[in-house]
């Protein structure tokens, strides 16, 4: 359903943010730019120190993936996105439901993935303002020489939202090109065809998916 390999590497760009910087923000670009710069160094701080604690519960660490998840991503938005044109078609139970089990399929699956740092480091390169309220801030992943033959950069970018009162939200991830939103689009709208029950038909799938990842921890 979801790419996993494309996520992994996702969660790792969130996991990693900061930790190579070559410029200050404010060299980066002007207005709102350089504030989504910052923004992004700001949650590159919160990742690290909340993350990657080693002397906590995966429950508390799941408690704290999924505040910075709903603080720093655009959740509701990202996840209406997704839907598509199954959006407008869906009851407003099914809505709910589907943002819940949206939200859960990503934090159940992947929150490990924080309890084993590895090192890599981020470069943010550059921003460039898209329009008034949206930036993409371009950094590369290095991951630690010790595990390569020769370190490899992975190409990470993020578009960032200027939401006014709201704060700055993540819109989406690309990783190598590749959109993390537009991935999960053509996953959702695949498993929805498959299925033949619109909606309905993904929300199953979500429900047995995330009560698998939860039931496979527990053991």
């Amino acid at each position: 359903m979801i790419r996993r390999a494309f996520i992994v590497v996702f969660l790792s760009a969130l996991l990693v943010l900061g930790t190579g910087l070559t410029a200050p923000a404010s060299a980066l670009a002007d207005g709102h730019g350089a504030k989504s710069a910052a923004f992004i160094e700001g949650l590159a701080g919160d990742a690290l120190a909340s993350l990657t604690a080693k002397d906590i519960t995966r429950a508390a660490r799941m408690d704290r993936f999924r505040t910075l998840f709903r603080d720093h991503f655009a959740v509701t938005a990202i996840g209406r996105w997704v839907l598509g044109r199954h959006w407008k078609k869906a009851t407003e139970a099914e809505r709910a439901e589907y943002l819940k089990l949206f939200e859960d399929l990503i934090v159940s699956t992947y929150v490990e993935r924080f309890s084993s740092y590895g090192g890599e480091k981020l470069a943010v390169r550059k921003t460039i303002e898209q329009s008034k309220q949206t930036a993409i801030v371009f950094s590369e992943i290095v991951q630690p020489a010790a595990e390569l033959a020769a370190e490899t950069a992975i190409s990470v970018n993020w578009r960032v939202d200027d939401g006014g009162k709201i704060g700055f939200k993540i819109t989406d991830v690309i990783v190598e090109g590749t959109s993390m939103s537009q991935t999960m689009r053509s996953d959702f709208a695949s498993t929805i065809r498959a299925k033949g029950d619109g909606v309905a038909g993904l929300i199953a799938v979500l429900r047995d998916k995330t009560a698998a990842i939860k039931a496979e921890v527990a053991n």
